[in-house]
Formats: C-alpha cells, sequence, structure tokens
C-alpha cells in the first residue's frame, strides 16, 4: 500500500519526514541530519513492521517526526522504557531497559539512580533520541511517571483500564465516566486517552514531591471505590484468573518507580497501527472507538488533541 504521512507536517519534523522518505526510497540506509548539526544514522527502514497495513519502519520514524512538536515535550527527561520488534509485531519482542553501550552522541543517555541501583539509560526529549528508538525496534515509546530531576516522585497518579475479554470498549467508557465524577467530586484535574489497544488511561496530576507509594495508594483508594460500587462491571483482582471475564480490571501498580505507560501519541504494536490518543471526556460515548486513531490520521489532527492533555474536565 501507499506509505502514510504523504504531506510533511509543520514544525521540527518537516525536513525530517522528507530525509526519511528519501532514504527509504533509495536502499533504506542513511544518515539523518538534524537543524542542530547533530546525525542519526538509520538502517532497513523499508522493513515491514505492520504486515496487516503494510507500513514499515520507515512509516514509524515518519510518524514520531511528524508528532514530535506534541510529544516530544510530554516525554522530555523522562527515562525511557523500551520494547523492541525487530522483526515487525507479528514477530518475538523483548523489553530492554539499558541503552545500549554503542548509543550515539546524539541521543540522551544518562546514569539513572533509582531503587533498583544505577543503570544507564535511554532519556526522551529530543528527536534524535526518539528515532533512535526506533531504529532499534521499538514502536510505542514508554516513558516513566518522573522525570530524571525528581525520579523518587511522581508526577501522575494513572488508572489503567484493561478490559477483560468479554466486556465490551463501551463498559471501559462507562467505567471511565464512573471514575471522572469521583475525580470530579473531590476536586481532581485528569486527563483521559485511548491506550491504543483496548482500554483507556486516566492520568491524575499529583502535588510536587509526591511520592510513589503515596500515588499508587491514591490510585488503589479511586479503583477501590469503583470495584465496590460496580462489583459487575469493575474488578481489582490482579491475578488475571480470577478476574470475572465481563469486567473491566482498573490496574493501579503502574504507579512505581520504573513502571511505565505508553505516552500520548504513541503508536501501539497492534493489527492497524493503532495510536493512544488524548481524547475529551464528552467523548467518551458510543462513537468512540479505538480504532478512531491510527498512523494514519494521527498527525494530522495530533496538535488539535494536545490540548485535551491539560487536565481539565
Amino acid at each position: 500500500m501507499a506509505s502514510p504521512l504523504k504531506a510533511a507536517s509543520p514544525g521540527r519534523g518537516q525536513g525530517i519526514v522528507a530525509q526519511l522518505r528519501k532514504i527509504e526510497d533509495s536502499d533504506g540506509r542513511g544518515t539523518i541530519r538534524f537543524s542542530d548539526g547533530k546525525t542519526l544514522d538509520v538502517s532497513h527502514l523499508d522493513k515491514i513492521y505492520f504486515p496487516d497495513g503494510g507500513y514499515t519502519k520507515g512509516d514509524v520514524m515518519r510518524y514520531y517526526a511528524s508528532v514530535a512538536d506534541v510529544m516530544l515535550p510530554l516525554i522530555a527527561d523522562r527515562p525511557l522504557v523500551l520494547k523492541r520488534y525487530p522483526e515487525g509485531i507479528s514477530a518475538d519482542s523483548f523489553f530492554q531497559q539499558n541503552a545500549p553501550l554503542d548509543a550515539p552522541s546524539s541521543v540522551r543517555v544518562m546514569s539513572v539512580k533509582s531503587a533498583t541501583g544505577t543503570s544507564r539509560r535511554i532519556v526522551g526529549g529530543g528527536l534524535p533520541t526518539l528515532l533512535y528508538t526506533v531504529q532499534l525496534g521499538a514502536i510505542d515509546v514508554h516513558p516513566w511517571l518522573s522525570r530524571v530531576q525528581t525520579l523518587q516522585f511522581a508526577d501522575f497518579a494513572v488508572l489503567d483500564l484493561d478490559p477483560m475479554p468479554r466486556a465490551r470498549f463501551d463498559r471501559v467508557k462507562k467505567v471511565a465516566l464512573w471514575i471522572g465524577e469521583i475525580l470530579e467530586e473531590a476536586g481532581y484535574r485528569a486527563a483521559i486517552k485511548t491506550s491504543g489497544s483496548r482500554g483507556l488511561h486516566i492520568f491524575v496530576p499529583m502535588p510536587a514531591r509526591t511520592k510513589y507509594e503515596e500515588a499508587q495508594q491514591f490510585a488503589r483508594t479511586i479503583a477501590t471505590e469503583i470495584a465496590e460500587a460496580h462489583p459487575r462491571e469493575v474488578t481489582i483482582q490482579r491475578l488475571i484468573a480470577k478476574r470475572p471475564p465481563g469486567t473491566v480490571y482498573v490496574d493501579f501498580f503502574q504507579n512505581a518507580e520504573g513502571k511505565s505507560v505508553a505516552a500520548p501519541f504513541s503508536l501501539r504494536a497492534k493489527a492497524g497501527a493503532t495510536v493512544s490518543m488524548p481524547v475529551a471526556w464528552n467523548e467518551l460515548n458510543a462513537a468512540l472507538q479505538i480504532t478512531d486513531f491510527t498512523i494514519e490520521n494521527a498527525p494530522a489532527i495530533a496538535k488539535a488533541r494536545a490540548r485535551h492533555w491539560r487536565f481539565t474536565k
């Protein structure tokens, strides 16, 4: 099929999109040159990453270059957890925490001290860094909930709404609205986005210097209240085998140091090349579907959608 992202997007990624297309149209190997003088060697841009749509590694890079203006500030200074798909979404994948020893100088790598020790991490915020993760085979972007300046403190509490097999997406939206009502009544601001997979993610900004244990307890309290009020629709049972098949699992365990959640505007390694997209609370109606946002349409709407990530209801 024809390559997506045909029109170069405005902003810092405009020239990069054109360079990537030129490289892929030749032999798939070349050097990207950024406006600040940095460079990044890329290869195998013609490799198919999404067999169902025919999207290539080059398409993934062009996508991220196209949404860079809205996405990069959201992952700036945050360590990234890589899930690598070197042969595309239909083949084996694996997680990578530490930065490769041969990471190029244009990529931001820092020694990050955490509860599990000190390690070299790739840190988000720059377009060369983001595109390097794709060069390694990453498709999703998974940042920590804290920044390198304040690693022990959570910027957000996250509620991950994950439907069990018999739970339709309409039920996920209903659960999200129940949670939204609780948060609004308690005076909390929150933003919501599609996961790009099957569920929804709710982010609640935490006060400065909120410890991860406190953020998790906050999310646990909300999840427990919803599960107790709606036991037929909601579960907080961690063991998959014990979750009722028609319920929505409200996961609060991602609120821990070193854990990560897909970033807003992240591509997901799913059929259709879906995108984790911010939505307005009043869009949680019958019309909204996960497949509404994909590699094809997300670049054109990302800037407008960014306004939904301002934590107002």
